[in-house]
Formats: C-alpha cells, structure tokens, sequence
C-alpha cells in the first residue's frame, strides 16, 4: 500500500480544526443549557435533546473528512505491468571543435554558444533520441544515439577544440559520420543539426549533403560566429592567451562565418539554415519544424504500475457524509406517534 500524493496529509490539519470546533459547540450548548438548572433533570424532561446524536454526527462528519484527505492522497495497493510506448525521432548533433571556433564574436566563444545552444536543443527533447558527432579537420562520434540525456549533456561538455587531433574544418566529414551513426535500415525519422562557422576547408560538403538526403537525413545548419570576421586567439599550455593566429606573411588570420555553404547544405536536404542567436530564437523555429515531422514508435519498455484505489475511502467518505446528514439531531420522544 502507498500513497501517490502523500503531501495532501496536511489537509488533516484542517479537519483536526473542525473536529475541534464541533465537540467545542456541543460542549457549550450543554454548559448553556446546564445554566437553566440541573442538567440531568432539564434533559430528563426535554428527551428530545440528545448529545449522544450530536456526537455521533459529528463523529461521522470527521471521519468522512478524513477519509475524502486519504482519497486525495490517492490510496494505492496492487501493481500491474504495463508497456510504455514511446514515439519520437533519431536526432544527431554535429559540432564543429576547430580552433576557428575559439574566436569570441560570440560571447563567451563561438565554441562555447555552440555548447549552450546544444544542451538547450537536449532540455528541449521528450522521448527522442540524441546523438553527437564532433569535428574539425576529422570527425568522430562523441555520444551515440541515447535517451541518456544526462549522458550526452556530459560528453558535450568534455568536447573542446583539442577533442580532434586533425584540425581544419571538414563539413563534408561530418555530415558523412552523422549520416553513418543513424539506422542504416530506415529512410526517414532522422534530423542532423550542423553547427559551426561553416568555413569548410575541404570541400564536397554540398555533395556529402545529397548523399545523405539519400538516406533520409534531413539537415538544418546553424551558423556560429559573424560574416564580418573575427581573429582566432592563441593560447599556451597554461591556457594563456598569447596572441592570435596569423598566416605565414605574418598577417591577422580573421575567420568568417560562411552563411553560403551552409544556406546550401541545408536546402539541399530539405531543412533551413539559421544564425545563431542570443535568445536562441533559431532553436524555437528548428522545434517547431521537428514537431511536425513523422515520428517512428520507438521500442516500449514494461514498467510497474500501481493501481488506484482511492475510489474505496471515497465512497465510503459519502456513505459517512450523507449518513451524518439525513441523522437527526434530536431524538423523538418516547411514545411520539410522529
């Protein structure tokens, strides 16, 4: 036996205070009464009163009361196992760790919104599967598909711009290993969010992104960083910043979000791209079309359930309650036709 709600207890507080008052009134009217003369004797010509009836309503009423508090905590006893069927979506997360992704025209770095906006797509998820791939030069599978979110949500925040040795930015290497951590058997129910500065140093991610339509994929890019440019720092072992990166002139290396590539990755699969926000706005509309897609029914589960039985102390509650009601208060007298 348990109860479901056991915090509704504290109504009992309540009816505690109405028993109080009841057997307080029925006190003062016999100490009102008794003011009249000799108790015994007044009720022995007035047989009619009887403070037996008024007790036993009131004993009714309160234990009719107590009996609606059980009820609300909902009495349970008895189990059964029952499926729980799920339904939702495979979605993966592309993450882009190059150093380009240090640079700060995002507060506090690129790197680190991009972070953020991926632990707000994970708080945002109920029931659908989420994965992380993240790359630079070379791309690798960080979190396979998992309901873990408290899982995922810790892999995402050991990924840094050291996670990948080759450094770079290969879009087309990322979309190929998401593509790969899918079902391979399915054509549908799949969603990759790409989110980087979309500077891709080795080409064909246009082509890779036909490839993967191919396989159901459908992409939404979410641009990091601003067209404008922006100098990469440079850190030493201590993590110091100790200048910025520059080419081999001796020239500021500035690195620009490439909205272009990205707007056609995204088409190119049927999905949108969007530039990342403050108010992540982007992840708001990327939702919204992710609601609206087909969901497949993922694999249920067998869970315990217990069964609710507040319906007894209820019903016995208005037997009680309805009891009191209909029960005089006073007592015919002896020999009364009436």
């Amino acid at each position: 036996m348990r109860f479901a709600q056991p915090e509704n207890f504290l109504l009992l507080l309540l009816v505690a205070v109405v028993a109080v008052f009841l057997f307080w009134a029925i006190a003062r009217k016999k100490k009102l009464i008794s003011r009249f003369g000799d108790l015994p004797l007044i009720l022995k010509n007035a047989p009619y009163i009887s403070f037996t009836r008024q007790r036993t309503k009131a004993i009714l009423l309160i234990v009719g009361l107590v009996l609606i508090v059980v009820a609300l905590a909902r009495l349970q006893f008895g189990t059964h196992l029952e499926l729980l069927k799920r339904e939702g979506i495979d979605l993966i997360v592309a993450l882009d760790v190059s150093n380009s992704m240090l640079a700060r025209d995002m507060k506090p770095t690129r790197l680190e919104k991009a972070k953020q906006e991926i632990e707000s797509i994970i708080d945002r998820l109920k029931g659908d599967r989420i994965g992380l791939v993240i790359f630079a030069g070379e791309a690798f599978i960080q979190c396979p598909l998992t309901l873990d979110y408290a899982s995922a949500k810790f892999l995402l925040r050991a990924a840094d711009n050291t996670s990948v040795s080759i450094q770079g930015t290969s879009l087309s290497a990322a979309i190929e290993e998401a593509t790969k951590a899918f079902n391979q058997k399915e054509k549908k129910y799949k969603v990759l969010i790409l989110l980087t500065d979309g500077e891709d140093q080795t080409g064909g991610a246009v082509d890779m992104a036909k490839e993967a339509r191919k396989e159901g994929v459908k992409i939404y890019t979410v641009g990091i960083g601003s067209p404008a440019g922006e100098p990469i720092p440079v850190y030493d072992r201590k993590g110091k910043q100790i200048g910025f990166k520059k080419d081999s002139n001796g020239e500021m290396i500035l690195t620009k979000l490439d909205e272009v590539t990205l707007q056609k990755i995204a088409l190119e699969t049927g999905g949108k791209y969007y530039h990342a926000s403050a108010g992540e706005i982007e992840l708001d509309r990327i939702f919204d079309d992710i609601t609206k897609l087909e969901k497949k029914e993922l694999e249920g589960r067998l869970v315990t359930r217990y069964d609710d039985r507040f319906q007894w102390p209820l019903l016995l509650a208005l037997f009680l309650i309805v009891g009191e009601f209909f029960l005089p208060e006073r007592k015919k007298p002896s020999g009364s036709k009436n």
